[in-house]
């Protein structure tokens, strides 16, 4: 089965066919960098990079771009507030976004074009528009796109703009409206705010601009795949599609995929109700970034994902499953029989794996399948019944979920310390929970400490001093290590 996806522009599911079989051009919009991205964001994120490493792990090479939006009207304003230039105000948001994205497995794309860095380009840009009629200059220098000389608007979002009057113009990069207006493509600069020199004249450019810009630079002038949350299609990708359209005269994307915001604890998330999150809040609560980026991933990116606390330690609880399993296979003494019908159960479930990915990116239903499959093996291994070579089948089904996943390898320590000194930065010690001191290794037994204890439980067991061996457990349960005695030795992991 090939992939399928829900393209927004059709409003249907499509089976994906790339335009260049040798290379997958995907584009998404990444974050505006006047904040820290919160969990809303990053569920975008992780679904945009579900679905690149699904296209690779498919045979499709791809090249994947993720702007970042490093001017606009918030970031121009806190700036100036601030008394700092742009590249100042934001330089701190994107070390943080980059920071979070690697906590939470994100690979990075092949290219990240920053705005500023294309703000000639999105001049020539404006001044070949103007040309072509689809913009025309205010009084004040500032440059509007005609809508109205465009006849495909609203063909993504589905709106009807059959009454929308020419030349009514707003300038604001974000708005909610039922009507279209024409948009700001370069605003003239006011006193006291950035502004740069092009062949339009002096401004800065609208936030809609910049995509078209970045993307048809880094990836052509028709995209296969772009991608965002669901919040862009109306205006931003809209506007996008006129104004590169108009331009090229050619489609922009074939495909446009767009993921759905959560809910927390069934509300929608925002600072007034105590309950917006963002990853490094999670992570300070002592919340391993696996279990974060597994939650997220785990309702399909179309459907609403209701973000609750009790959600997360179960999040938590299915990565130690498939951790710990994944650790009785490597660690477990097998009897060398011959190949059993529990290989067919692993490439079985690699299959099913395969297929929902392949269904519009069924996570719930991948994941579902991985866990039938970690059932019936923990049934045959406590029965006995698994042989020395049906082991592979089974490790080769969970590197191929990892691969896409990405959450059964350890988290990363060292980044996790890197939150700890920013929460000491920002005065925010007070968040900082005694899990994240353990789970960042600034508390408990190093690893060093934990094995001579268990060698020591060995030796106690060995010599039938049972009451020794309890003791040392107990300590380490009281250290936050787990130990769990098996047939085949004494393993241990931190809570």
């Amino acid at each position: 089965m090939a992939l399928h996806l829900y393209n927004t522009l059709s409003g249907r599911i499509e089976e994906f066919q790339p335009l260049d079989p040798r290379l997958v051009r995907m584009y998404a919009c990444g974050p505006t960098v006047y904040d820290y991205g919160h969990i809303g964001n990053f569920r975008t994120f992780v679904a945009v990079d579900l679905l690149s490493r699904f296209l690779r792990q498919s045979g499709h090479p791809v090249r994947y771009v993720m702007n970042i939006t490093d001017v606009d009207d918030k970031i121009i304003r806190n700036a100036a507030r601030d008394g700092v230039t742009v590249q100042q105000y934001t330089a701190k948001y994107y070390k943080a976004f980059i920071e979070d994205s690697a906590l939470l497995n994100i690979r990075k794309p092949e290219a990240m074009p920053h705005a500023t860095d294309y703000i000639a380009a999105m001049g020539k840009f404006v001044s070949d528009l103007e040309s072509k009629g689809f913009a025309y200059r205010t009084e004040d220098g500032s440059y509007y796109f005609r809508i109205a000389k465009f006849k495909g608007y609203g063909k993504l979002s589905k709106k009807d703009f059959e009454g929308m009057t020419d030349g009514a113009r707003v300038d604001v990069d974000e708005y909610e409206k039922d009507s279209a207006r024409d948009f700001a493509l370069w605003k003239a600069p006011k006193p006291g705010e950035a502004s740069w020199d092009t062949v339009i004249g002096p401004g800065r450019p609208g936030w809609h601009l910049e995509c078209s810009v970045m993307a048809m630079d880094t990836q052509g002038e028709t995209l296969d795949i772009h991608a965002g949350g669901e919040d862009l299609a109306f205006p931003h990708h809209e506007n996008e599609i006129a104004q590169s359209e108009a331009a090229t005269g050619k489609p922009f994307a074939h495909f446009w995929m767009h993921a759905r915001f959560l809910l927390v604890e069934g509300e929608k998330m925002s600072k007034s109700l105590g309950n917006f999150y963002t990853p490094r809040d999670l992570i300070l609560k002592g919340y391993k970034p696996s279990s974060i980026r597994y939650l997220l991933a785990s309702v399909p990116y179309r459907n609403q994902l209701n973000f609750t606390f009790d959600g997360l330690r179960q999040a938590a609880t299915s990565v130690e499953r498939l951790r710990n399993f994944r650790q009785r296979l490597t660690e477990s003494t097998f009897a060398e029989g011959a190949h059993s019908e529990l290989q067919k159960v692993a490439t079985d479930a690699a299959a099913r794996m395969k297929a929902a990915l392949d269904d519009d990116l069924n996570t719930a239903q991948a994941q579902a399948a991985i866990f039938e499959m970690v059932r019936a093996a923990n049934i045959a291994m406590d029965a006995g019944q698994m042989n020395k070579p049906d082991v592979a089948p089974f490790l080769a089904a969970l590197e191929k979920f990892d691969e896409i996943f990405a959450v059964l390898h350890d988290d990363d320590i060292p980044k996790m310390q890197q939150i700890l000194e920013w929460a000491k930065t920002e005065s925010r010690e007070k968040d900082i929970s005694p899990e994240l001191l353990a789970l960042a290794g600034n508390s408990g037994p190093s690893d060093q400490d934990v094995n001579a204890k268990i060698a020591e439980m060995e030796q106690a067991r060995k010599a039938k001093n049972f009451a020794a061996s309890d003791k040392l457990r107990a300590e380490l349960a009281s250290a936050g290590i787990l130990v769990e005695i098996t047939k085949d030795g004494i393993r241990w992991r931190r809570k």
